[in-house]
């Protein structure tokens, strides 16, 4: 049960000089305010960092085919070989742990010339010949209609999925594009979609923004490229470490394509599992060293407290003397130092807590998170289960603040304390 006496009792010891305390607690109101501005504002450009790789499966990896290193089988160095459509079986049968394998195909206009015209417009895009499970790897928000689906497939429709961009710069952003007739390179296909990237800044083979995607057989008719692939992308099942699949893939298109297992030239690939791990580890020491600056902070907060305290038992010398001299236990003093001690300690903490968080929302309010030049600082704001855990620690400063003091006091014997004049 409060005790509301005890606590009057306090709060007017405290108020008995404004000035020292309040600058006294502002040492602790500062710690806990830097504390949560600095968490915050690691956690907006951890948000913006991770929006960047948002739209990219974290267990994933891509093969790209690259010229040999090394003479194997008769074959010379310096070879170029492609990715074939038969690698695909191969490896959804011959590695274990692996969940979508996706091949690519895709078609540039290297001169610079506009290759993708929607009447009179045109514009230079790339094409990209893909399966409906390239969305789960390298995903896309659909702004529009749909995406590739098994339909377009099994019947090699000449249909599109187009960038956002496309979209804006040929068909016009207040014009409905779906079932709209483009020409890419020489051939038309019928708009069935429009997709946005999650980020502008990273991307698989360009930008998903500036591509024209078309069903991968339906581009490999169309162009005569045959069953050859630019690339792989494949992911591995939950709990399975993609890097272990690398090495059974590498091992495999090495025995398909008559590549020396030594070369590790021949075959690129890029292990988005890394990448992220990089980003974590990046994180969690950001936040490690903000947690000590913030702590440290606080703790030279906590030593203003005791200080004070300290100075406060000094003059208070004669009334706990004449208090142990009307039978107060040393339980009941010590009790009375560490609430006054608690008490300060912890309005100013959670002053600066609350003043904080507010400033942070309003500064989140202005971040607009959908405009590209604000992706690297977005939601700055810390957790629920930060602000009880900077309250776990407001609370044990205030009895650390308070011990030091506590036991200056119990040591005060009564009959010296009540001679002191």
């Amino acid at each position: 049960m409060i005790d509301i006496d005890n606590i009057n009792e306090i709060w007017q010891t405290i108020a008995r000089n404004k000035t020292r305390s309040i600058l006294t607690a502002f040492g602790v109101f500062w710690g806990i305010f830097i504390l949560v501005i600095l968490l915050s504002c690691g956690n907006g450009f951890r948000n913006g960092i991770m929006q960047q790789v948002e739209g990219f499966a974290a267990n994933s990896s891509f093969v790209i085919p690259q010229a040999t290193s090394e003479a194997y089988k008769g074959y010379q160095k310096g070879r170029f070989w492609k990715l074939e459509m038969s690698d695909i079986q191969a490896i959804k049968t011959q590695v274990d742990g692996v969940d979508i394998v996706s091949p690519v195909v895709s078609k540039y206009s290297y001169s610079g010339d506009d290759n993708v015209f929607y009447g009179v417009k045109g514009g230079n895009f790339s094409l990209k010949g893909i399966l409906p499970n390239y969305n789960e790897i390298d995903r896309s928000k659909i702004v529009r209609g749909r995406f590739i689906n098994e339909t377009d497939i099994a019947e090699a429709r000449k249909v599109c999925v187009i960038g956002m961009k496309v979209y804006e710069d040929l068909i016009g952003a207040d014009k409905d594009p779906i079932g709209v007739m483009i020409k890419a390179n020489g051939i038309y296909y019928q708009v069935v979609g429009v997709i946005k990237p999650y980020s502008d800044n990273v991307n698989i083979s360009g930008n998903n923004n500036e591509t024209v995607l078309l069903p991968l057989n339906t581009m490999q008719r169309a162009y005569n490229l045959g069953d050859k692939l630019d690339f792989i992308i494949f992911s591995a099942v939950k709990g399975q470490k993609i890097s272990v699949l690398q090495n059974d893939v590498r091992t495999l298109l090495c025995e398909l394509h008559c590549i020396s297992p030594t070369d590790s030239e021949a075959i690129l690939m890029i292990d988005f599992e890394q990448i992220f791990k990089v980003f974590e580890a990046l994180f969690t020491g950001i936040a490690v060293l903000i947690w000590i600056v913030g702590i440290g902070t606080l703790m030279s907060g906590v030593v203003g407290v005791s200080n004070i305290m300290l100075v406060t038992i000094k003059e208070r010398t004669r009334e706990i003397g004449i208090r142990r001299a009307l039978g107060a236990k040393p339980s009941l003093i010590i009790k009375q130092i560490l609430e006054e001690s608690l008490l300060l300690t912890v309005l100013a903490g959670i002053v600066g807590l609350m003043i904080g968080v507010a400033i942070m929302a309003v500064v989140a309010n202005f971040v607009d998170i959908s405009s590209e030049d604000a992706v690297m600082f977005v939601e700055p704001n810390i957790s629920f289960v930060t602000a009880i855990s900077a309250t776990v620690i407001i609370v044990l400063s205030g009895l650390l603040a308070g011990i030091l003091p506590a036991k200056r006091a119990i040591q005060i014997k009564a009959i010296d304390a009540i001679r002191e004049e």
